[in-house]
């Protein structure tokens, strides 16, 4: 008996060994063909200097899902097709500007802002009042009306994983505009949401509630940010005006852009990667998230060059309307309930193309230890930092839905505020070497998802 145990583990063993080798073998491929002969930089590069800005209704957006689809047909997609769904449609509608003046004297100061996405147009002016905090606006909320609200709190410096920072302060750019209405204000200025070196600043979506009026809404570069705060601390009184443009059209025809490879052994299991098309209008968005798109067409052109035939349908999209509506993973997710389709595996790369650490999961335990044994597969490309908790906004619907398993891409971090949602997110931004690797770890995660399920 004791024999017979010993012979079954090293037959296992043996096999596990086996598996492993043929994946790095199968890794290696697909890193070597790349890291050789990739064309994801030169991709973003057409889509960052040719088409540019792609804010959801605009014509660079229109632009963008032609070429999208053009991309998926070339990289060699057995099947590929515009998904259609309706997206906002906001407008800048001109030059955002804020001034201020020490002490109601005359000369007045420029700040450097922009509108908040999706807030209204509009002329505010009036005492600068700053606050650091929610609880610190309801403790001053009868010094309030009339004033345009300074929303003055910082990125979190002992954060190490950068999104956690982000994800700390973003409550202030979607509900600080309204907060300061409910109490009489008249604008808001947002601390951009960054712990950049700069002075550019940031937009992103705010939500009004409509309880309230909405009120212009702007946020601040950092180093205007620090020097309203060091005036105000030194007894200042500071007295701002606010003016800003922005408004809705109507809804508008916006597409998912979708290639397919059909599977070969279980065609009605689907594997999803992705990114998203649209984004902010103040920039290339190139990191955010010019990046992750062409990453992903990029697996499928290397899959193809491999003449790699996976065993699951693996779909390769580019999502509509992230930034400011979600309404492409929405769509996305909504006909696929329609259809009955059973999605087994999404992958979403929206952190920037910088250099892969590995992979954040929302998966059930057991499949997390699956997927551990996959760490060294990953790690000669940098990918093996594997945890728990990940996933992206367009895919989020489908694990809402269905469930379905699903995980991001995690880059090194420390740069992307930087240049999140701001001017400087551009082409020159990007680095070749990684931007490639991480198309390099999501293929080969991908591969192996599809190798052996999970």
């Amino acid at each position: 008996m004791r024999n017979s145990l010993l012979i079954l583990c090293l037959s296992l063993l043996a096999f596990t060994s086996s598996a492993q080798i043929a994946d790095s073998i199968m890794a290696k491929k697909i890193a070597d063909e790349i890291l050789t002969n990739g064309q994801a930089y030169e991709n973003l590069r057409h889509l960052t200097k040719k088409i540019g800005p792609r804010l959801a209704g605009s014509t660079g957006m229109v632009k963008s899902e032609k070429w999208g689809l053009e991309m998926m047909q070339q990289a060699g997609a057995d099947k590929s097709w515009l998904q259609q769904c309706m997206v906002p449609y906001w407008v800048r509608g001109g030059k955002d500007v804020a001034e201020y003046s020490i002490d109601n004297a005359n000369g007045l100061r420029s700040a450097d802002v922009i509108a908040l996405g999706n807030s209204i147009g509009g002329k505010a002016k009036g005492k600068l009042i700053m606050v650091s905090s929610f609880e610190e606006l309801d403790k001053r909320k009868d010094e309030v009306k009339g004033k345009v609200v300074f929303f003055n709190y910082k990125f979190n410096p002992t954060f190490t994983k950068t999104f956690m920072a982000y994800s700390d302060a973003v409550k202030y750019r979607g509900g600080g505009p309204s907060a300061a209405a409910k109490y009489g204000a008249v604008g808001a200025v947002i601390r951009s949401m960054s712990h950049g070196d700069n002075n550019h600043p940031h937009t992103g979506g705010t939500r009004y509630d409509e309880a309230y009026p909405k009120i212009p809404a702007v946020a601040i570069g950092l180093k205007d940010a620090d020097l309203l705060a060091d005036l105000i601390a030194a007894g200042k009184g500071l007295y701002m005006s606010i003016a800003t443009h922005g408004y809705f059209k109507p809804d508008t025809i916006g597409h998912n852009v979708i290639g397919e490879l059909r599977g070969t052994e279980f065609p009605d299991e689907i594997i999803t990667i992705g990114g998203h098309l649209d984004s902010w209008d103040n920039c290339e968005g190139a990191h955010d998230d010019g990046a992750g798109c062409v990453q992903t067409i990029e697996i499928l052109r290397a899959f193809k060059a491999l003449d790699y035939k996976p065993k699951r349908t693996i779909r390769f999209v580019l999502f509509a309307n992230e930034e400011n509506g979600l309404r492409g993973g929405t769509k996305y997710a909504q006909e696929a309930k329609e259809k009955g389709e059973k999605h087994v595996f999404a992958l979403e790369s929206d952190a920037g193309g910088f250099t892969p650490r590995g992979f954040g999961f929302t998966v059930s335990k057991e499949q997390f230890e699956k997927i551990k044994n996959w760490q060294s597969v990953l790690a000669p490309y940098g990918g093996s930092e594997l945890v728990m908790g990940g996933g992206g906004a367009d895919i989020g619907p489908l694990n809402q839905t269905f469930g379905t398993p699903v995980a991001g891409l995690s880059p090194d971090s420390q740069r992307y505020f930087d240049l999140h949602h701001a001017r400087n997110d551009t082409f020159e931004a990007v680095n070749k070497r990684e931007l490639e690797l991480g198309a390099v770890n999501m293929a080969i995660l991908v591969y192996l998802v599809d190798k052996y399920g999970l």
